[in-house]
C-alpha cells in the first residue's frame, strides 16, 4: 500500500469477506428513516374513509459488498423510496400493517437482487392520543422471503386442485 492510499484493500479479499455469514460484522446496508407516505390500513371504520399517513424506517442489509460496476450489485435508495411510496399510495385498503409490512418486505427482494436481509418499521404516527407512534417491525432473511414463496406455491396448488 501505497502513502497515499492509506485505505486501500484488496478488493477481492474484502468482497469474499463481505460474503460470507457469520464472520465479523454484519455487512454493509442501507437505511432509509422516516419514509412517509399515504396508503388505506387499518381494522377500524375511520381507517377506510381516506389514506393516512404510514412512516417507514427500512434497514436493507448486502448480500455481497455493493460494486459500483454492476447495478445489481446494489442498491438505488431514490429508486427504493419511489417504489414503496408508489406501491402504498396505489394499492387498496389492507386491514393490517403486519400484512403491509410483508408486501414491502416481498417487493423489496423481488425487486432488488443485492438485499439479503431487511428490517422494516411500520407505524402511524400519532395515531391514539397520548402517543408519538404506534407501529410493527418485520426483520426477514432472502431465505425467509424464499420460505414464504414457497408456501404461497404450495397453497395456490393445492387450492387450484
Amino acid at each position: 500500500m501505497k502513502p497515499s492510499e492509506p485505505f486501500a484493500v484488496d478488493e477481492a479479499l474484502w468482497r469474499g469477506a463481505a460474503s460470507r455469514p457469520g464472520r465479523g460484522g454484519r455487512g454493509w446496508s442501507v437505511f432509509v428513516d422516516g419514509l412517509e407516505a399515504h396508503t388505506r390500513v387499518g381494522i377500524h371504520a375511520h381507517e377506510h374513509d381516506a389514506p393516512q399517513p404510514v412512516v417507514i424506517d427500512a434497514r436493507l442489509g448486502y448480500r455481497c459488498a455493493p460494486a459500483e460496476t454492476d447495478a445489481h450489485e446494489w442498491i438505488d435508495y431514490e429508486q427504493y423510496c419511489e417504489r414503496l411510496t408508489q406501491f402504498l399510495e396505489t394499492k387498496p385498503h389492507t386491514r393490517l400493517l403486519e400484512t403491509l409490512a410483508a408486501e414491502l418486505a416481498a417487493l423489496s427482494f423481488e425487486q432488488w437482487g443485492a438485499l439479503d436481509t431487511v428490517t422494516l418499521m411500520l407505524y402511524k404516527p400519532k395515531i391514539r392520543p397520548g402517543t408519538q407512534r404506534i407501529g410493527i417491525e418485520l426483520d426477514w432473511t432472502r431465505a425467509d422471503y424464499d420460505a414464504r414463496c414457497r408456501t404461497e406455491r404450495i397453497n395456490s396448488t393445492s387450492a387450484s386442485a
